[in-house]
């Protein structure tokens, strides 16, 4: 049984990545032609500034003791970033110029591979063990925003 509770994060992240696929099936993929970019993308790039929770990662009392900094400060400081990919994207993308385009796709690609980091470093290190409150940050969407 342990093995499998040891392995919650991983079905976590896989059972909300699941419900935003299926949320983006049934509301978004229907009319995304009749949509105009920026009225989907600055919603997800709203989402998405909110990374910068992934600093709970350094903050005593949010962790457990023990936290494997090998894992925190990956993470937190990507996720930093990230957050501001995002936010510094929405003006770009409000304007509709290539700046947006570009900005967003910056951003997708950092993004995921943040996520991909701090999913191997957590499983790594075992971080799930001493993730305390600041393990739900982890349950957000790892979905990226595509253009």
């Amino acid at each position: 049984m342990q093995p499998i509770l040891d392995r919650i994060l991983t079905f976590n992240l896989i059972g909300t990545t699941l419900v935003f696929y299926v949320a983006a099936r049934l509301y978004l993929l229907p009319r995304l032609g009749e949509l105009a970019p920026r009225n989907v993308l600055v919603p997800i790039l709203l989402l998405h500034s909110l990374r910068h929770l992934g600093l709970m990662f350094l903050a005593p009392g949010a962790v457990h003791p023990g936290m494997p900094p090998q894992f925190a400060y990956p993470a937190a400081l990507g996720d930093l970033l990230t957050a501001l990919l995002a936010f510094i994207s929405i003006p770009a993308v409000l304007e509709g110029g290539r700046s947006g385009r570009t900005l967003v796709w910056i951003f997708n690609v950092f993004g995921t591979l943040d996520l991909a980091m701090a999913i191997t470093l957590a499983t790594i290190h075992q971080a799930p063990l001493s993730m305390g409150a600041a393990y739900w940050i982890y349950r957000r969407s790892g979905c990226q925003a595509f253009w």
